[in-house]
């Protein structure tokens, strides 16, 4: 009696609108939690995470709990709290989304609001300094096993090498920066900071699987790839803009999966393999971990010959356990695959679709032509 309390109806009706709502929380755009501290609205995963933090972040629920602070969030709210905590964050860094791990949201909540990272314009960044050195966990390509490894990123060089002993002279790999895709695989490396790194190796896709016991240590390597990136492109392209060099940074997968395929000569029998699509580079392998792809299909444009669609051709003799087919057609060859369920090869063939019918830009008529494209 005699306090003000206030529900989510009543917030959302005094505060703000439904835009400021959604501008700050990474997950959703109909937020259930509100940060009485910061003044910011959030999703129930991410006030999870605040709740980590309860000096700096105090959580409640819109429907559930008792609020006696919305003249607070009236005042401020997620639009006025983002250029504020959001003043000067990099073009390269990533702001995670409502589909990207733990690890990566984790960081972003904690470089925003616990660290300030980006709330002063002239703050220097570590991911800028052009070098970074340390020890990540990499896993061995034959025993599956990981082991401590010293990794150097270096933007002079535009290079990252890793070295199978501390003090050894001689890198084990140099990976060029500009062939680098790095994405988070929490669920298939068995870490929840795992990361894929993925490069061309002799025009082969390799990829290799490393994790560090701090999230904030994997995260901060992650970043400083893209930096480095950036800088490169920058470089490379004096022309472009950061909108257009952006895209050309680490990106997550379309989609992952097993489906069964058959071989060149649509005799073989359909095997399961594991598949990656890339944007336009399809991979398969027979184990998710593999370093090496056995093969790549290029998904050029719709104009140029290529083509997805459901069904295996007539007279295809399917000896596999799945029985739900898709077929690519390319101006070199059909690739026959069978997906589990209708629901997996509607999924496939939406991705399939997106691509090509997708315009293709200089720079992947390029890779079409450098790389090999397919194998039995």
């Amino acid at each position: 009696p005699g306090q003000k309390t206030v529900n989510r109806h009543t917030i959302y009706a005094t505060s703000i609108t439904p835009l400021h709502v959604s501008s700050s929380c990474v997950l959703s755009s109909d937020p259930t939690w509100g940060s009485c501290s910061l003044g910011v609205f959030i999703c129930l995963a991410c006030s999870g995470i605040h709740r980590n933090f309860p000096d700096i972040s105090k959580v409640k629920s819109l429907s559930l709990s008792h609020w006696e602070d919305h003249e607070f969030m009236a005042e401020n709210g997620n639009e006025l709290m983002k250029s504020k905590y959001e003043a000067a964050v990099p073009v390269y860094y990533y702001k995670p989304t409502h589909k990207d791990c733990q690890v990566l949201r984790e960081q972003w909540i904690r470089a925003k609001y616990e660290r300030k990272e980006f709330s002063n314009p002239g703050n220097s960044f570590t991911y800028e300094e052009g070098m970074r050195d340390g020890v990540l966990m990499k896993r061995g390509r034959d025993n599956g096993q990981f082991l401590s490894r010293r990794f150097v990123l270096s933007e002079r060089e535009g290079t990252l090498k890793y070295f199978t002993k501390y003090d050894a002279k001689e890198p084990k790999a140099v990976i060029k920066v500009d062939t680098i895709n790095a994405t988070f695989q929490p669920e298939k490396i068995g870490n929840p900071n795992g990361l894929q790194i993925t490069y061309l190796k002799d025009y082969s896709t390799r990829n290799i699987f490393i994790y560090h016991d701090s999230g904030k240590e994997i995260v901060d390597w992650f970043n400083s790839i893209r930096a480095v990136q950036l800088h490169y492109l920058k470089v490379a392209f004096p022309g472009a803009t950061d909108a257009e060099l952006i895209p050309k940074l680490t990106r997550n997968f379309l989609k992952e999966g097993y489906m069964e395929k058959t071989g060149p000569r649509q005799t073989e029998g359909f095997k399961k393999r594991w598949f990656t699509l890339d944007h336009r580079r399809l991979m398969y392998f027979k184990d998710p971990l593999d370093a090496f792809a056995k093969g790549e299909v290029f998904l050029g444009n719709r104009d140029h010959g290529y083509n997805a669609s459901p069904g295996l051709p007539a007279g295809t003799h399917c000896n596999g356990t799945w029985q739900h087919g898709i077929t690519i057609e390319t101006p070199d060859r059909c690739f026959l695959f069978t997906c589990e369920t209708e629901s997996d090869q509607q999924d496939w063939l939406k991705h399939f679709n997106d691509v090509v019918s997708a315009p293709m830009s200089p720079q992947e008529y390029t890779s079409k032509n450098s790389q090999l494209l397919s194998s039995p």
